[in-house]
């Protein structure tokens, strides 16, 4: 049995033109190289599997003019994981090796990954080679926290904010990994695994993996992530909004049983209904249409649907589904809350067609056009 090489492994970026949604980094740090005014203490923030000891390796090798494929721990490109190596004689056993030249290319890189978890003794311990390296020590951290990191060691570093990924970036490069492993995989499925793993390219090539074992050589299907990851399909949603619209709460309850039988949660439910009627609301204009994280198919059916639904109704509704969501942790009938919130719903047009002083509520009252 062959070797398996998970994805986020096999397809980890070997040059800045590899990099997925980090423009703004890989453009800097690469003409910073190239004009040889690159900062020799380098500090790389943002959230998980976004790119940062990916970008901090590349910069390595560059500096140092080794070939894209070379063996990291042949050559003086160190790496230390600040979550399990945090103390003082960690840091001071770093810099004593900080000393010694390179004996192979031009620089010697420390990589220090989740700077922020190192103790204060060590951060002081850091400090003075920080501010005073040596010309041919180079100090790249990386931490997915920056406001836990000492503010004497963000002075002394050049700091770039690594962004989330985008849904759309992520969706793309999705696919070129599924075209070239040869796995059939709907857009919807991409789309939907992008969306599951907010912004990290590391979490969705997992995510992916796991779908495309679960397949067994079959084509992977928007069906299949959906019960694998254990989420909500949107069509659960439109199904409640057209049954909240008859301003009658049996099909919207019932839906809810439903889910509620699925193993679903009511405010895992609750949330994702306010999810939808945002997306609506956004769906109603050309120009904000991109806001949803959607597949193209599913933004036509929000477009469509957003035209039945007038605005301040949608408002209502997304006023009693927020509520709902921060009454329900301290609620002792958690589902009654959620029914409760879909009767209002179902009913907040009568309410306001029948306020005392409308028309409607006093059919003596002349209307007044």
């Amino acid at each position: 049995m062959e070797n398996f090489v998970v994805s986020a492994r096999k397809y980890r970026p070997l040059g800045f033109d590899e990099v997925v949604g980090q423009e703004h980094i890989t453009t800097t740090l690469k003409n910073a190289i190239d004009s040889n005014k690159l900062a020799q203490a380098l500090l790389f923030c943002g959230p998980r599997g976004v790119g940062k000891t990916t970008c901090a390796r590349i910069v390595a090798r560059m500096i140092n003019g080794f070939e894209e494929r070379a063996e990291l721990n042949s050559l003086n490109i160190f790496e230390l994981d600040a979550a399990s190596n945090n103390s003082v004689e960690d840091i001071r056993s770093l810099t004593e090796q900080v000393r010694f030249a390179p004996q192979s290319g031009k620089f010697k890189v420390y990589i220090i990954d989740e700077v922020h978890m190192l103790s204060n003794q060590a951060f002081n311990a850091f400090l003075k080679t920080l501010e005073e390296p040596p010309a041919y020590a180079i100090f790249i951290l990386a931490t997915t926290e920056k406001h836990k990191v000492i503010p004497t060691i963000l002075s002394r570093c050049q700091i770039f904010d690594f962004n989330r990924i985008q849904v759309g970036d992520l969706v793309k490069q999705l696919r070129k990994v599924a075209d070239r492993e040869k796995v059939k995989i709907e857009d919807a499925a991409l789309h939907l695994i992008a969306q599951k793993s907010d912004g990290a390219l590391r979490d969705a090539l997992s995510i992916f993996d796991l779908m495309v074992t679960f397949s067994s050589g079959k084509e992977v299907t928007f069906q299949d992530v959906l019960k694998n990851l254990h989420i909500l399909d949107y069509e659960y949603y439109f199904k409640v909004v057209d049954g909240l619209l008859t301003e009658n709460p049996v099909q919207p309850l019932l839906i809810f049983d439903e889910i509620l039988k699925k193993g679903f949660d009511g405010q895992n439910f609750i949330n994702g209904l306010s999810a939808h009627l945002r997306n609506l609301i956004v769906a109603r204009d050309e120009r904000t249409t991109e806001l949803m994280d959607v597949p193209d198919k599913t933004r036509k059916q929000y477009a469509d649907q957003a035209k039945a639904v007038p605005y301040s109704l949608l408002l209502s509704w997304l006023n009693i589904g927020s509520q709902c969501d921060i009454h329900y942790k301290a609620s002792k009938n958690q589902r009654l809350l959620v029914e409760l919130a879909l009767m209002k719903m179902a009913h907040v047009n009568s309410a306001i067609k029948f306020q005392p002083g409308t028309a409607e509520a006093d059919p003596g009252k002349k209307k007044v056009n």
